[in-house]
């Protein structure tokens, strides 16, 4: 391939305030290429992509030294004006979160028409059918349909593709996606970025790929640079990046994700590479095997038999009710000290299962035995009793968290709710003690949420659900929104945290690798169903169904 660079960014560093965020970087972008950009948050990917379509905000930060060039022409010195004729047009961004950046009263089709018509000559009929054309080009589902729907009323992956139709719609000569699959399941992420691949050998257009997995680079990038702290640690060819990586950085992020094909006692974290303690311990087949010989002697500790949860939904005033069954005639055993994980796409009734055995959404048939107890016939009092024993970590712990409440108070609430221990004092005590556990210190008993970063947040959400010992916790995608080392950190912590306490889990996650990592038993859910119910490693090894062997397919697996 030609070398071209269609972008060049030479020493470019960028302030917010008094503290600078980019340091003095440099890379170029060829045409006809695909460059990724990977590091996790805080490293300040975003931010010097933001700068190329000066999107900085500008009243808290500065360009204060470098320059950008694209086109022989240096973006640094372009005015307000003058960006609007550049961006959309030339160079176009995909974000990371569709619902967030398509206008929820507004019509998909007008809103990307509204682009044409802002950039091209084309009449309102031509801009409509140009629209029209470009969901076909996305491979939209009745395009037809999806130009007079609102975003509310498509999918995840289908709100990404009207974003992508967006961002091609002027055949800009570079497009920038930041995170674009993050949220996605992992069939819907691979078709995101077999979409992304085959617009980009269409097109001839430049694709600037940003995202915190490096597998996820190595199946779409040609050329990889690699961020830490504001700076580029290490850049160079994909494969080059992936067999011999030289920064102790790389090596973090290549290795801080579960691998499929062997079990480690723990996952190496950043902070372990940068400080060389790794540790190449696995846990061995006999061993798994032994334990679970001993796991499943006991008498289950939860029995889920033939439940079922339906929902009525009514379109139009006149229209019958319909029924739709979010979880249909589903069974299996846990056994105390187990994880059992639970993996599927969005909608296949996951999530509702989860929610039925916490007694937040009663399921409709079915028993749910706790202890051999039918838990969906007790009363309130009762029910009130039982959630100091069955406990959830959520998957966002900022929005679970009561910003106004610090978080010694946070994890102490819950304490007071179910009369634990004689006194403030010793509850307090208590709280110390469980935030050393998690990894953070009591310095950060009177501060806010706001003030950590968003795997300090997990770890306090997990504070708080451990502070009432209970015996079964039901972790909801609790480290999907993760960078890739934090993941690794959570990880191990509630694997410490099981061995310490012999806490119970249901491991419910869209990401394959990670729960085959976590979990004993594998549960693969499909519209309500189970599809199949295995050891994990059986289930990876020699899946049966079609639909698992598609969740396998769709890993991203690195080179």
């Amino acid at each position: 391939m030609q070398q071209h660079p269609i972008l060049n960014i030479k020493n470019l560093s960028i302030s917010f305030g008094n503290n600078q965020v980019i340091h003095n970087i440099s890379y170029s972008l060829n045409k006809n290429e695909i460059l990724g950009i990977v590091g996790e948050s805080g490293s300040g990917k975003s931010v010097s992509s933001l700068a190329i379509l000066g999107l900085l905000p500008k009243n808290i930060s500065k360009i204060n030294s470098g320059s950008i060039v694209f086109n022989n022409e240096d973006l640094t010195t372009l005015s307000s004006k003058a960006f609007q004729n550049i961006r959309g047009k030339k160079i176009a961004m995909i974000f990371q979160e569709p619902m967030s950046s398509l206008n929820p009263s507004m019509i998909c089709g007008k809103q990307v028409q509204e682009i044409l018509l802002q950039h091209t000559a084309l009449s309102k009929e031509k801009a409509k059918e140009g629209t029209i054309s470009l969901f076909n080009q996305v491979k939209l589902p009745d395009a037809n349909r999806v130009y007079n729907a609102y975003p509310h009323e498509i999918s995840g992956g289908q709100k990404q593709r009207v974003m992508i139709a967006m961002a091609i719609a002027c055949k800009p000569d570079i497009l920038i996606a930041d995170e674009p699959t993050t949220a996605l399941d992992v069939t819907v992420q691979k078709d995101i970025i077999s979409l992304l691949k085959e617009l980009q050998i269409e097109t001839k257009m430049s694709v600037i790929f940003i995202t915190h997995d490096l597998a996820l680079i190595s199946e779409i990038a040609n050329k990889v640079l690699v961020m830490y702290q504001g700076k580029i640690v290490e850049q160079g060819h994909v494969n080059t990046i992936f067999k011999t990586p030289q920064h102790n950085y790389t090596k973090a992020l290549i290795s801080a994700r579960p691998t499929l094909n062997s079990r480690l006692k723990v996952l190496p974290t950043i902070q372990d590479y940068l400080n060389n303690t790794t540790s190449t311990e696995i846990i061995s087949p006999t061993e798994r095997k032994a334990k679970h010989k001993t796991l499943y002697a006991q008498k289950p500790l939860l029995e889920i038999i033939n439940v079922e949860k339906e929902y009525l939904s009514k379109s139009g005033w006149f229209n019958k009710q319909q029924s739709f069954k979010a979880v249909n005639n589903v069974s299996f055993k846990l056994y105390k000290g187990e994880t059992l994980g639970l993996v599927g796409e969005s909608g296949c009734g996951k999530s509702t299962l989860g929610n039925a055995i916490l007694q937040l959404d009663k399921a409709t048939k079915g028993q749910i035995l706790y202890n051999g107890i039918d838990i969906t016939k007790l009363p309130d009092s009762e029910i009130k009793k039982l959630r100091k024993d069955i406990q959830i970590i959520f998957q966002d712990p900022y929005s679970s968290l009561n910003p106004r409440i610090p978080i010694g108070e946070a994890i102490m609430e819950p304490m007071r709710v179910h009369n634990l221990y004689h006194s403030d004092n010793e509850r307090k005590e208590k709280a110390i003690d469980i935030l050393n556990r998690v990894g953070l210190s009591e310095d950060y008993f009177n501060r806010y949420p706001h003030e950590f970063s968003g795997g300090q947040r997990q770890r306090i959400g997990i504070a708080r659900t451990i502070a009432l010992k209970p015996k079964l916790i039901v972790c909801d995608e609790s480290v999907s929104a993760l960078d890739i080392s934090v993941q690794a950190q959570v990880l191990n912590l509630l694997n410490e945290l099981k061995d310490t306490f012999g806490f119970t889990y249901i491991f419910i996650s869209h990401d394959l690798a990670v729960v085959k990592y976590m979990s004993d038993q594998l549960l693969v859910m499909n519209k309500g169903k189970i599809e199949e119910l295995d050891d994990a490693d059986v289930i990876y090894n020699t899946p049966k169904k079609e639909y698992t062997k598609k969740l396998i397919d769709a890993i991203p697996k690195g080179l």
